[in-house]
């Protein structure tokens, strides 16, 4: 269902008829290489050249009976070359020198994809902590209410993190840019060092220092634990506005569009439904992850287990976080943002988030922290006793003045300024220029 609404940029990457496409690109430049080489005879290379073609379905229709999908292409291709030139065809190779470098090219490919959608993600998440940069809100521990802080840090700490989503992305696509032509065990017995580096080299892929019959699967598990990792990051975030807009919260909503419906029963329903999504698809690309893993250990110079499992993986774990991150683009631009209840959920604590303030003041003051913990504490306690029991002056600060061991070393005047909500916010701007972020 998800591939319906991914881009056909990426789709498009995935289709069999360019999975065959880039083999056909390797198999001509590879016999290219060979002819400049000498190996294979020009007017020869000229004729395969002219003539390397497929059928996608001729393709499918010799796998029917061959049970071979390179072998099935190969000779389609040799099909419509002819003789005698035909015979240079797959000179010397073995099908996973075709299948990995492929394989390398789509997953190259796929990453500049994510590197974009991740680039225009942070323009919109720059764009809304610029925006948010001093809207104060409370800053929540263990759900709970902490101390202050601002929405614009808030996405100022979304914009970082995907800034390293991005590192590792790129990582990846270096990682992965690996592509071999040294045959069926790795010796390049029969392709020569020289032609696996050209061919590679004119791909954009540098060549497998050392192979067996594939390109080790370590480098996949790396690039499916990126995936994965950057899937995380969206749901970080996908649950962070969940829970934002929770109704005794809502502190943020996801943009609720003109007939749109929130649920069958109840009509009055405004879910987070793009969120809840996002969570959901971010489990299926860590399973891939896992099963990425699981293909390292193949047997000696290979075995064949891998190559179903990549034929789902890879597909489904690019669509996939294509799809997550341009929808969560969608998601962060069209976030409706609510400062007035951000103030409200702000002041239900009472001020009890001046609290390490007190306490390190009592702490200047010479008060040891032992005791200076025990009387900022013994007054947060009253305050929400006083609150509980809907009793006037439930406030912190009314508390510490009623104390006489705070009110004997602090006067109201000094408390009054050191109970500022800015004193929270005077470095948000150092913080944003860090981020380049200004």
């Amino acid at each position: 269902m998800i591939s319906r609404y991914t881009r056909p940029e990426m789709r498009d990457i995935w289709t069999d008829e360019r999975k065959l496409s880039t083999w056909l690109r390797i198999e001509l430049l590879a016999s290219e290489v060979l002819r400049d080489h000498g190996a294979i005879p020009g007017q020869d290379f000229e004729q395969l050249r002219a003539n390397a073609s497929f059928s996608l379905e001729r393709c499918q229709e010799l796998e029917r009976t061959l049970n071979h999908d390179v072998v099935a292409f190969t000779t389609n291709v040799s099909e419509n070359i002819g003789p005698p030139a035909n015979r240079w065809l797959h000179f010397g190779l073995t099908s996973s020198d075709i299948v990995d470098t492929g394989l390398a090219l789509q997953l190259v490919e796929s990453v500049d994809l994510l590197l974009k959608d991740v680039d225009s993600l942070l323009a919109v998440i720059a764009t809304k902590a610029r925006t948010y940069q001093f809207t104060p809100m409370i800053g929540r521990s263990h759900g709970i209410h902490a101390e202050p802080t601002t929405f614009g840090l808030k996405m100022a700490l979304m914009y970082d993190e995907f800034g390293r989503a991005r590192k590792r992305l790129a990582s990846a696509r270096e990682a992965i840019a690996v592509g071999k032509l040294s045959g069926a065990v790795g010796t390049n017995a029969h392709i020569p060092p020289e032609v696996e580096e050209e061919v590679c080299c004119r791909l954009g892929l540098k060549p497998a220092s050392i192979a067996t019959q594939v390109v080790q699967r370590d480098l996949h598990a790396e690039c499916l634990s990126t995936l994965a990792l950057v899937a995380a990051s969206v749901e970080r975030w996908a649950t962070e506005f969940r829970h934002l807009q929770r109704t005794e919260v809502l502190e943020v909503e996801e943009y609720f569009g003109k007939g749109q419906k929130g649920s069958s029963a109840m009509p009055h329903k405004r879910n987070p439904i793009t969120s809840e999504r996002l969570s959901g698809l971010a489990r299926v690309i860590r399973g891939h992850a896992v099963s990425g893993l699981e293909d390292v250990p193949l047997w000696h110079e290979r075995d064949i287990s891998h190559s179903s499992v990549e034929r789902v993986v890879f597909p489904d774990s690019f669509t996939l976080l294509d799809y997550m991150l341009v929808t969560l683009t969608k998601l962060v631009e069209g976030l409706l943002v609510y400062p007035e209840n951000m103030k409200r959920n702000l002041e239900l604590s009472l001020g009890l988030w001046h609290s390490q303030t007190v306490l390190l003041r009592l702490v200047e003051k010479g008060l040891t922290r032992e005791r200076a913990y025990e009387i900022v504490q013994r007054n947060a306690m009253k305050t929400w006793e006083a609150k509980h029991a809907g009793s006037e002056g439930a406030d912190f600060k009314t508390q510490l003045l009623q104390d006489s061991e705070v009110s004997e070393v602090i006067s109201k005047e000094e408390l009054d300024e050191i109970c500022q909500l800015d004193f929270h916010f005077r470095h948000v701007r150092e913080r944003f220029r860090r981020l380049g972020l200004e």
